[in-house]
């Protein structure tokens, strides 16, 4: 197979080509990231136990739903500047920096606790993002990391709450 020219899949931009690129690269680290927290809440739901497993398992199983839902605008963010995208799980593990989880046993308490701290790191990353493609005048990827920070506040609160005794 024949490969494309390497302006194949360029895309029209009015947005400055350096900072077209500063904001394609911490979407793709927040889209690494993504699909890291997406699996490491997905691999907790399947191995939540104890006296709350159905309220904790109903909670990650939401929470993987919202998550894997952003990776498709994030990347579709990415292509409608010009960029290119993670394109494998290779690719996602040389980015994310939201570490994995392949401990034999973790137990509820902790896994509410990781994904808390977990998700706050996304937002900081959301934050730092915002900054970056505000200075670029890139109001669309603005306007939905708002959203997506949001989300991840949101998740990191109700994680925070579950996980409070008394």
């Amino acid at each position: 197979m024949a490969e494309a020219a390497p302006d194949a899949l360029e895309t029209p931009t009015d947005l400055k080509p350096n900072e077209v690129s500063e904001v394609a690269d911490a979407l793709n680290a927040i889209l690494a990231d993504s699909y890291a927290l997406y699996l490491k809440t997905k691999n907790f739901h399947w191995h939540v136990s104890g006296p709350h497993f159905r309220d904790y398992h109903l909670m990650l199983d939401e929470q993987a739903v919202q998550i894997l839902a952003t990776t498709d605008l994030i990347a579709e963010r990415v292509r409608k500047t010009g960029n290119t995208t993670l394109r494998s799980i290779g690719d996602i593990a040389r980015r994310q920096t939201i570490e994995d989880n392949d401990a034999d046993f973790v137990s509820a308490a902790d896994m509410l606790a990781e994904l808390r701290d977990d998700n706050l790191q996304l937002v900081e990353s959301l934050r730092n993002a915002k900054a970056l493609v505000d200075e670029a005048g890139d109001n669309a990827t603005s306007g939905v990391l708002d959203d997506w920070t949001d989300q991840a506040e949101q998740r990191a609160w109700f994680l925070f709450e579950a996980s409070r005794n008394g």
